[in-house]
């Protein structure tokens, strides 16, 4: 039997269920004053279903509070099926293939996913690498930016017909990448020196070695960690033993191939949510022994604290 014949995909009853004992695992906590398990479902005439009333502070609450899915009329068992089909799609799915699959609006399936990649969206993390494990770095372009640059990233002035093209006009996104492990990726307003070194020496454990390519935004990075060692790719060399960047290089195939394919419009400032999905779903790779379940899963672990409403996904950078 097919994993989205489960009774949570298709019952609300059992959806509702299916989230409360992954919210409310350690005890049902009301998002209003924070007690636990000093509440019961709410008796009357009401008909809605997962509603508890707090025994401490006396409001009435559902497993929806205080998590993504706050205020939404969406049904729960629809919210579980786009979690599944975004958390299992290697390169996303399209606001309108969700808006046919679930049959809700265009705008609803647009919100819908935009709240998925909030809480695929990781908080602080500890420093990658270190006891001399190898962390990628690397940057690449995508996209437009919608006032083009005057100057390229070292400084220099673009002349002439070249004014506006090349990759300083483009969306600059930085990705470091720890070998075997996670990636964490920047979309940055400007890749210049001054930026990149400051994201790698806040990302990266001193101990660790790093690897990049020749471009200049990484030199005297060999002063801050173990080792800074790097490939030539203008000379086509690509790897010297270990020493590549081909990790993060396969990283930017698959977001590329993604937004090109699947997505094939993005707001600049909407950019950094995409980057969270892709990150998400790296970070939770087959590789890594994570199945499509347990991904999904991972994703409703991060639901919680994390409210956002329709104005400001529109409006917020």
């Amino acid at each position: 039997m097919s994993y989205l014949s489960s009774p949570h995909f298709h019952d609300e009853d059992a959806a509702y269920k299916f989230v409360e004992n992954r919210v409310w695992a350690d005890g049902r906590v009301c998002p209003h004053c924070g007690v636990v398990d000093k509440s019961g479902p709410l008796k009357g005439k009401s008909t809605r279903i997962g509603v508890y009333k707090c025994y401490a502070c006396r409001k009435p609450f559902t497993v929806k509070v205080g998590t993504i899915f706050e205020d939404s009329k969406v049904k729960m068992h629809l919210w579980l099926q786009a979690i599944f089909l975004l958390a299992s799609s290697k390169k996303g799915i399209s606001t309108n293939q969700l808006h046919r699959t679930l049959g809700v609006t265009l705008k609803t399936a647009w919100f819908m996913s935009h709240r998925i990649r909030e809480a695929m969206r990781t908080g602080a993390l500890g420093p990658m690498g270190g006891g001399g494990g190898v962390v990628e770095a690397d940057e690449t372009y995508f996209g437009k930016v919608e006032d083009q640059l005057s100057e390229r990233t070292s400084g220099e002035k673009f002349k002439g017909s070249k004014k506006g093209r090349g990759p300083a006009n483009k969306r600059a996104i930085l990705s470091l990448v720890e070998r075997g492990g996670q990636v964490r990726s920047f979309h940055v307003p400007r890749a210049d020196k001054v930026t990149v070194t400051r994201i790698v020496r806040d990302n990266i454990d001193r101990e660790s070695r790093l690897h990049t390519d020749g471009s200049r935004l990484y030199t005297g990075s060999d002063a801050h960690f173990l080792t800074h060692e790097t490939v030539d790719h203008a000379r086509g060399e690509y790897a010297r033993g270990d020493v590549h960047n081909n990790t993060a290089e396969g990283y930017f195939s698959v977001f590329k191939r993604g937004m090109r394919g699947t997505y094939q419009h993005c707001a600049e400032k909407h950019l950094h949510r995409y980057l969270a999905e892709f990150d998400f779903r790296f970070n939770n790779r087959s590789k890594l022994g994570i199945d499509d379940v347990a991904r999904a899963d991972a994703v409703l672990a991060g639901i919680t604290g994390k409210r956002l409403t329709y104005e400001t996904t529109r409006a917020r950078a």
